[in-house]
This record gives structure tokens, sequence and C-alpha cells, in this order.
């Protein structure tokens, strides 16, 4: 089978698409044909090594993936040949086949396409784990979302509107907010041309911004503290700017505001059930349209460095997802 193989750290190009020997479903595996594989900004630091796991060479990226059914191995049930699926396993998806273990799977409606199924887990799980989890986002509250235009910042604006939040979505580009607000955006702040501060003041009132969703990091994460409300929640989630920032402290006493960590992955390991009832409602939002799952581009196998130089250039807004 064709897999995307990373032998040693390095840049995209380094990437090789290589023919391997398909792999087989073990006890309590299924054997996936992956029909798409979404690449997420964390795939970029894992093939360059800068990640916080270094998987063994050599190894594929991409962590999502949707497909059929081919075979299942041993004490497998609820699983069966034939049924469409969808999954996160970290690295390794970036291939024909994948075996996994049948736990780890979520079924996909049939009305839900696999290219829209593969970008779901990561992005909208996570979100959904950050703002219905850890931020107790309420009917009627103000959400600022950094980076809203990327996979994690639309479906921060997607799901904070489904959870009846007012949603202030902040990019550093005037297209990003427009693609922002066709997606329910209700306010709009370039953080490239505006001061943040300002922008979240003028916008959040004398009440204050009561959740911030930040996958960025950066210079934009201490403004954005100190916009919040009184029991405000600032939810850490990423640090796709590169720098992470140090926040003085003062500012959550001040306010009696909240700094919360989203680390979803730990979550859904000390919470599998869990995770698969909010990946349900994930998947059943999408199938019934409330969640658009965007696509921003779909690549073939041979194509991963473009694909991954697309999303390190700051130029994707939705998912990116391959073919093989």
């Amino acid at each position: 089978m064709k897999a995307i193989l990373c032998t040693h750290f390095g840049t995209p190009e380094d990437l090789e698409l290589a023919d391997i020997a398909p792999p087989r479903a073990g006890p309590g595996e299924a054997l996936v044909r992956v029909k798409a594989a979404a690449l997420n900004f964390f795939d970029t630091l894992i093939v360059a090594g800068k990640y916080q796991h270094k998987p063994p060479f050599p190894f594929s990226p991409a962590a999502e993936f949707a497909g059929l059914v081919e075979s299942v191995g041993a004490g497998v049930a609820g699983i069966a040949v034939g049924d469409r699926v969808m999954g996160n396993i970290g690295w390794g998806a970036a291939r024909e086949c994948v075996a996994v273990a049948a736990e780890q799977l979520v079924k996909v409606p049939a009305k839900l396409d696999f290219e829209r199924a593969a970008g779901l887990t990561v992005t909208y799980g996570t979100t959904l784990y950050a703002l219905r989890e850890r931020a107790a986002l309420k009917d009627g509250e103000t959400l600022a979302v950094l980076g809203a235009s990327g996979g994690t910042g639309l479906a921060a604006i997607e799901i904070g509107k489904i959870m009846g939040a007012r949603v202030i979505a902040c990019a550093s580009a005037d297209e990003k907010l427009v693609f922002a607000r066709a997606h329910g955006a209700d306010e709009t702040v370039n953080y490239a041309s505006e001061d943040l501060r300002a922008a979240l003041k003028r916008l959040g009132g004398e009440h204050g911004i009561d959740v911030v969703y930040d996958p960025v990091g950066g210079a934009y994460a201490e403004p954005a503290v100190r916009s919040l409300a009184w029991l405000g929640r600032y939810l850490v989630v990423g640090f796709a700017a590169g720098d992470i920032p140090k926040i003085p402290l003062n500012l959550a006493l001040l306010k009696s505001c909240d700094i919360r960590g989203v680390s979803w992955g730990a979550w859904t390991k000390r919470e599998p059930r869990a995770q698969l009832a909010l990946m349900n409602d994930i998947v059943q939002w999408c199938a019934q349209g409330k969640l658009s799952a965007h696509v921003h581009a779909v690549y073939p196998l041979s194509e991963i460095a473009a694909a991954l130089k697309a999303i390190a250039d700051r130029k994707v807004m939705g998912k990116i997802v391959l073919r093989p």
C-alpha cells in the first residue's frame, strides 16, 4: 500500500511516498481503508521533531482519518466490516490503510462525506471539550476566539453559536474575518491592524469578555486576559504563534478570573466514554448541517509537502485533507 513516511526529522519536502506492507487487524482492532486523512498545525511540528511526542521512525503524519472498515480482529464488538468510521490516532493516517483499536472509532452517518468527517475529531473535539467541560460556556455569554479562521477557531465559532454565545472572531487578515462572519461570528477584530485589548474592551463593554478561546498564544495572550470579565475564563488551547506567553498572575487576582488549560488529548485517555459521547454530539451536529467542518482544500498523498506548507504559512481557512 502507499504511505507517506517520515524517516528523519526535517521539512515537509523530506517526506517520502513509499510502498509498504499493509497492516492486519489484531485482537480488538479494525482495519480501515482510509478515504480521507486530515492534517493539523501540529503535523508541521511532528515532522520537524518539535512536537511534544516524537514517534519512532519511520512514521506517517496525520492524526485524523475517515474510511471504511475492511476487517476486524478477535473480540471486536459494535464495529463491523463495511462500517463508515472516523478516528484519531495521534499520527500515522497518511496512508491507504490503518489498523486501529475499534473502541477509538466513531461511526459516520451516510449523509456526512469522508472529507469533512476526517477533520472533525481534533478541532471540534478539542473545542467542545474546551467550551463545554472547561469553560462551562453559558447561553448569552460573550466568547472571543483568537485565530478564528483556522480549524480550531472555526470550530469555536460554530460550537459557540450552538451553545448560545455572542462570538467575537479575532484574526490577522480581513479575508479571514469575512470567512468567520460567514460561519456565524457576530463581531470581528483584525489584530494585525487594531489593538486587540482596545478592540475587546470596546466590544466587551463594561462587563468584559466572559470566555477567551486562545489557540494562538504569543503576544495576544496577555491583552486577551486583560479583556476578561469578572469571573471570566481564559482557555489555553495552543501556541500557534510559537511563543509560550507568561501571564502576570495579578490579572487573575484582580478579576477573580480563571486561566484554564485545555488538554483534550489527555482527557480522551482518562475519559474515553465521555469522549465518545462528545464525538457523537459533534457527528450528529455536522450531519444535521449545524457544523460546517469546512474543508479548505484536498490534496493527494503525493502533495503532502504543499499541504503542510499551506498550513505553516497560515493560509488555511478550515481544514486541509489528504485523499489516498
